[in-house]
């Protein structure tokens, strides 16, 4: 696919790797829809980023825990900029979740964020892409592959995601190809410690963490590569195999 003038809607592009993600469309002179929810100044920093790359990009602030708030997004950015190419299902949450400490309300939470969100974000851009074609990049994440005890729901929403990404692939082909990526430690989160990190890098077999840019490479191979779909292309320095 050549990215150049096509459109980009990037969910949770206002901070973390999402926001690595949308600077990156940018810099590759796609038209980039910048989704953000509580993260406004960092969807404006994003924005600012691209357009000072010689890129463009609009901001589009939605909630993506209803079901409407991921169709109306997905239209919104389809009506601004005349279509939508590319969809690149970013926003999550990840909460350290403790099994005694799970509650219904968190499960729900997490469940539509992470898993229920991109069902309906990508429903919604097959319809603007049934014609023309498209590609979706679903980011998954390791705990989707392993076992986290502190992050049962976080875990299970992510295995989702690669499920789902199959899933998508199958019914949306040959006019549109879905992927996903499984990043492992390319950004500690919020709560973790520098010993936690160090931890993790003892522990991954390549002896170091990664970082965004790891991230926005596979996402840039997928969207380039015509022949594959259904993929979930693992990027977590080997720890899959340790």
């Amino acid at each position: 696919m050549e990215l150049a003038g096509r459109v980009a809607l990037v969910t949770g592009a206002g901070r973390r790797v999402g926001r690595a993600l949308a600077e990156a469309l940018g810099r590759q002179r796609m038209r980039v829809a910048v989704h953000y929810h509580e993260s406004g100044d960092g969807a404006a920093e994003t924005v600012a980023a691209i357009e000072s790359a010689g890129g463009e990009a609009h901001p589009f602030p939605a909630d993506l825990r209803e079901a409407a708030g991921c169709i109306g997004l997905v239209d919104q950015v389809a009506g601004h900029f005349g279509g939508l190419d590319v969809l690149v299902n970013s926003a999550a949450v990840m909460v350290r979740t403790p099994l005694a400490e799970v509650t219904p309300a968190r499960w729900d939470e997490i469940m539509a964020i992470n898993l229920r969100a991109p069902f309906f974000c990508a429903q919604a851009a097959a319809r603007h892409m049934e014609d023309s074609g498209g590609a979706m990049v679903n980011i998954a994440d390791l705990a989707g592959l392993e076992v986290w005890p502190a992050y049962i729901p976080h875990g299970v929403s992510k295995a989702g995601v690669i499920h789902l990404t199959r899933s998508l692939a199958r019914a949306l082909a040959p006019r549109i190809r879905v992927n996903a990526i499984a990043p492992g430690t390319v950004l500690l989160p919020n709560d973790w410690s520098e010993s936690d990190g160090e931890r993790l890098r003892r522990t991954t077999p390549l002896r170091q963490h990664g970082t965004p840019d790891d991230v926005v490479g596979a996402m840039l191979y997928l969207l380039s590569a015509e022949y594959v779909t259904g993929e979930t292309l693992v990027v977590d320095g080997g720890r899959h195999v340790r």
